[in-house]
C-alpha cells in the first residue's frame, strides 16, 4: 500500500502562495516578493551569448563555473570583507535550494533549528523536510531577532539556528552588535549560524553585517542570491558558501537534488557581479520612497507599522477580519500567520511594485480598515 513521507505531511502549501493564487487577475498583488525591475541588461545578454555560442548547453560542474564563483567570491571579498576561496561557493538553483542543502547537510533527525517567529516560510518547512523540529523564537517589538533569545533556546540537540537581515517578512535590519553576538552564539556553543543574507543591498537604514565577518570558528554559512540584488527572481540563481569541509557536504546533496544550477543563470549572475552596478542603487532609492509612502500611509490610516529598515515588506499591526476584507476589495496582502504563530495580528505586504499602484492599494486598506475596526 502506497503512503506519503511523515516529512511531507507535516508542511503545507505557503500562505504566501495560496493567496498569491486565489488572487483575481486585476488585483494589486501587494503579496509577492518580486521586484518590478527589469534584470540588467548586460546580464540577459551574458545570457544570450552563452546560448548562441553553445556554452551554455552542457552541465556545468557541480559547484558551477569557476568563473562565476570567482566573481562571488570578489563580490564578497569587497562587501564583507572575508577571503573566500571560489572553491568554497556553490552555485544553487536559487537562494531557495542553498537554504535547502545547508539545512540537509547539517541536520539529523530530532536536532532543533531555532528559526525567527515571524519568519521567512521556508525556514519551517525546511527544518521538518531534513527530519528536524523547528524552534520558533519570537522577535523584538521592532521586528528584529534578539540574540539572547536564541542563546536561551539552544539545548543539547540544536543544530542550527538561522538569522535574517534585511528580514522577510518584516524588512527589520539587525544592528551590527546583533549579528557579531549571533557569530559569538555559534563559536562559543558549537551550533551552525545560517546567514540568510538574499536582501543584503536593499538597506535604508543602518548596515547590512554577516556574522561570518565576526566568527572564529566555520560555524557560520551564507546564503544569497541574484534573484532580489538584481531583479533575476525567474532567473533562480543563488549561492551558499563556508568552510571547505561545510560546502564538501552541501555539495553531496546539491548534486544529487541538482546536479548543477542553470548554466544560462549562471553566465547571467557573473555577469551581473561584475558588470554596472547602478541599478542597485536605483533600486534602493525607489525602494526606500515607496517604504516612506507605505508606512505614511499606513499609519494614516491608523495602523502600527514597526519602521521597515530594509527589504521591501512591511508587517503592520491589524485588526481581525482586515486581511481577508483587502482581499475581497482586490488587495492581495497576506496574513501574518502564514510566518509562524508569533504572526497572528500582523499583515505583511510587498512595496515592490509602482507607485500609483501603491497608492490605490492604501486608499483600499483604509476602507477595509474603516469596515473592520
Amino acid at each position: 500500500m502506497t503512503h506519503f513521507s511523515n516529512r511531507v505531511e507535516q508542511i503545507s502549501i505557503s500562505g504566501i502562495r495560496e493567496v498569491f493564487e486565489a488572487a483575481s487577475e486585476d488585483a494589486i498583488n501587494l503579496g509577492l516578493g518580486q521586484p518590478d525591475f527589469a534584470a540588467p541588461d548586460h546580464a540577459r545578454q551574458a545570457a544570450i551569448d552563452a546560448i548562441e555560442s553553445g556554452e551554455a548547453d552542457g552541465y556545468t560542474e557541480n559547484k558551477g563555473i569557476l568563473s562565476l564563483r570567482e566573481a562571488i567570491a570578489d563580490k564578497h571579498r569587497r562587501d564583507q570583507g572575508v577571503d573566500l576561496d571560489p572553491d568554497d561557493i556553490i552555485a544553487t538553483a536559487g537562494g531557495s535550494e542553498a537554504l535547502h542543502i545547508a539545512i540537509e547537510a547539517h541536520v539529523n533527525e530530532g536536532d532543533e533549528v531555532i528559526i525567527p517567529d515571524p519568519g521567512f516560510v521556508s525556514y519551517d518547512a525546511l527544518a521538518k523536510l531534513a527530519g528536524g523540529e523547528p524552534v520558533p523564537v519570537p522577535l523584538r517589538d521592532d521586528l528584529t531577532l534578539d540574540p539572547a533569545d536564541v542563546e536561551e533556546a539552544i539545548t543539547e540537540d540544536t543544530a542550527a539556528f538561522i538569522v535574517n537581515s534585511p528580514g522577510n517578512p518584516t524588512g527589520a535590519v539587525s544592528p551590527p552588535e546583533d549579528i557579531e553576538a549571533f557569530a559569538r552564539i555559534a563559536d562559543e556553543h558549537d551550533v551552525l549560524c545560517i546567514s540568510d543574507e538574499v536582501y543584503e543591498y536593499t538597506v535604508f537604514e543602518g548596515e547590512h553585517r554577516s556574522p561570518i565577518e565576526f566568527a572564529e570558528t566555520d560555524n557560520v554559512v551564507v546564503v544569497n542570491s541574484a534573484s532580489k540584488l538584481f531583479s533575476m527572481t525567474g532567473w533562480r540563481l543563488g549561492w551558499v558558501y563556508g568552510s571547505s569541509r561545510r560546502v564538501e557536504r552541501m555539495v553531496r546533496v546539491h548534486q544529487y537534488v541538482q546536479a548543477c544550477a542553470s548554466a544560462p543563470a549562471q553566465f547571467a549572475a557573473e555577469a551581473a557581479l561584475t558588470g554596472p552596478q547602478d541599478r542597485i542603487d536605483e533600486m534602493t532609492e525607489t525602494f526606500r520612497e515607496r517604504r516612506d509612502l507605505v508606512v505614511d500611509g499606513l499609519e494614516d490610516i491608523g495602523l502600527h507599522v514597526p519602521t521597515p529598515k530594509g527589504a521591501f515588506y512591511a508587517m503592520p499591526e491589524v485588526p481581525e477580519g482586515f486581511v481577508q476584507e483587502c482581499i475581497d476589495r482586490g488587495v492581495i496582502v497576506v496574513p501574518g500567520e502564514a510566518f509562524g504563530e508569533n504572526g497572528y495580528g500582523y499583515a505583511r505586504l510587498s512595496y515592490a511594485t509602482d507607485t500609483e499602484s501603491l497608492r490605490e492599494a492604501i486608499e483600499v486598506m483604509r476602507e477595509a480598515y474603516d469596515t473592520v475596526a
